[in-house]
């Protein structure tokens, strides 16, 4: 029996993001840069999506002179229908700051 689990609210900022121009090709900074994500969340969010089959990962065939080339996602079928599933509402509440306790 397969598990099925709501993303985190990361993993469904990044597929968000990606489904707002699905047949685009993305790299990983830029979705950081969107998302609020630093690479040490990012990149395993985005492996683990391309390893479910939700996105497509490839080199950039033709980068610039004196850049090396960069890894490019994009959704799948499969992963554009996960994103279009997950609701708006899933997006993380705004963290508020606890009230103070007093001294006793």
């Amino acid at each position: 029996m397969a598990r099925v689990r709501q993303p985190s609210p990361q993993t469904a900022a990044v597929l968000r993001a990606l489904a707002a121009d699905p047949a685009q090709w993305r790299y990983g900074y830029e979705l950081g840069q969107q998302v609020g994500l630093k690479a040490g969340s990012l990149y395993p969010i985005l492996i683990r999506l391309a390893d479910r089959g939700l996105l497509e990962a490839s080199w950039e065939s033709d980068p610039p002179q004196g850049r090396p080339p960069r890894h490019l996602y994009r959704l799948t079928t499969a992963g554009l229908e996960t994103a279009t599933a997950l609701a708006p509402a899933a997006a993380p509440a705004p963290r508020t700051r606890p009230e103070p306790r007093g001294a006793w």
